[in-house]
């Protein structure tokens, strides 16, 4: 007998994923290694995820699910209220592997974020009065706060409004995420080796890279350093074998030196991300239309689940935003090469739907030499759109549900 679970699909920025009340999940919102945790029921847990979004799927599409064949379409968020002080809301976010029966819980999604509150509305999880409001949010993944403001309108989140974001056709209201103190979501630091460069040894050769964790750990490495531009089409560079292999290679030897994994292939499906970094050029977008080099300060391609993002992951937009604030670091280096001056503490990234906008400020201690000055990142921030597009039950078909039959 088929098993029915209680869900709502929803878009969030350029993601799309299920949204889960905790309680109807089993394991709710535990993570692997918790000590609390149930691992008969986490494993249920991520079977039933798998399930309900289609994986294991070899041919990439996720037909058989609600997952739509790469990781920004393949997601899932659990949510409940909190019983911290000062906090709304804790959420769970899972990323399921499109090819593999897997689920990685080791980071935080910036985009799916922003449903989050949109959802906990619809589901009465929260109750708030029409206007402008602003809600605390708990993410279990990297143990950090997660600030919303957004509108209220007859008690749901408001959808329509003048916000527009690369890769999301239309507008929509508004959703200001704001991280505060988002450094060290899953290692030691903003800096996690305490260098703004590091160099990795890969494939027989020496690679510069930056290793940053703000929202998300991410590896950074220069696009003319792995014989790329950064200005290629994500089916360019998917197509590009040599590249892609040494930038997995990076991105595993890159969570080794953050401290995330004792040994490259031990490394989290999701985490870090590898972002190929270029300095701002003209680049052609996904629509056929031409992003002009005066609308960004870098170009940016994000590797996610082993394949190039269409746009951005929200929280490596934001991390990207903190490192162009870190003295040396490989974004610094490209938004330096920009012939115009840009404001501190605003990123506008080049990606292939469009220019994506994030916010960071950074303090800095002060010495003599900036290349000596420790950074510490004060919050990112970064605006979104979001929309529920559909609620009720979706159907799994799980060993438990075979045996229940």
């Amino acid at each position: 007998m088929t098993r029915w679970i209680d869900t709502m699909f929803v878009r969030g920025g350029t993601s799309k994923g299920l949204m889960f009340e905790a309680a109807a999940l089993p394991g709710g919102l535990a993570l692997p290694g918790d000590a609390a945790a149930d691992p008969v029921a986490l494993g249920e847990r991520d079977e039933i995820l798998c399930a309900a979004l289609g994986s294991p799927d070899r041919f990439g599409r996720q037909l058989d699910g609600m997952g739509g064949g790469v990781s920004s379409l393949s997601k899932a968020m659990i949510v409940d209220r909190s019983e911290r002080a000062g906090i709304d809301l804790d959420y769970t976010f899972a990323q399921v592997s499109v090819g593999e029966a897997a689920v990685d819980y080791a980071g935080n999604c910036g985009n799916l974020s922003s449903a989050v509150v949109p959802f906990a509305l619809a589901a009465g999880l929260i109750v708030r009065g029409d206007g402008a409001q602003r809600f605390a949010l708990w993410n279990t993944n990297t143990r950090k706060r997660v600030d919303v403001r957004l509108t209220v309108q007859n008690g749901y989140a408001a959808v329509q409004g003048g916000l527009a974001i690369p890769g999301v056709a239309g507008s929509g209201s508004p959703i200001e995420l704001v991280y505060p103190d988002p450094g060290g979501s899953r290692t030691v630091g903003l800096r996690p080796t305490g260098r703004s460069l590091d160099e990795l040894e890969v494939d027989g050769r020496t690679v510069r890279v930056s290793l940053v964790d703000a929202t998300n750990p991410l590896v950074l490495v220069a696009a003319a350093d792995v014989g790329v531009t950064g200005a290629e089409l994500p089916v360019e560079l998917d197509a590009n074998s040599t590249a892609m292999r040494l930038l997995e290679q990076l991105r595993r030897a890159g969570a080794v030196r953050m401290g995330l994994c004792d040994d490259p292939e031990a490394a989290p499906l999701a985490v870090p991300k590898v972002v190929v970094i270029g300095p701002a050029a003209a680049s052609r977008l996904l629509d056929g239309g031409e992003l002009p080099v005066s609308d960004v300060d870098v170009l940016a391609r994000t590797l996610s689940m082993g394949r190039t993002h269409n746009a951005i992951p929200g929280t490596a937009a934001m991390c990207l935003a903190a490192a162009s604030e870190i003295f040396g670091s490989v974004v610094a280096e490209a938004k330096a090469a920009t012939d115009a001056a840009r404001p501190a503490g605003v990123l506008r990234i080049g990606t292939p739907s469009g220019a994506v906008t994030a916010g960071a400020v950074v303090a800095h201690s002060r010495t003599a030499d900036p290349a000596l000055n420790v950074p510490r990142a004060i919050e990112t921030s970064l605006a979104r759109t979001a929309r529920i597009l559909m609620r009720g039950s979706v159907a799994v078909e799980t060993r438990s549900a075979r045996a229940a039959d």
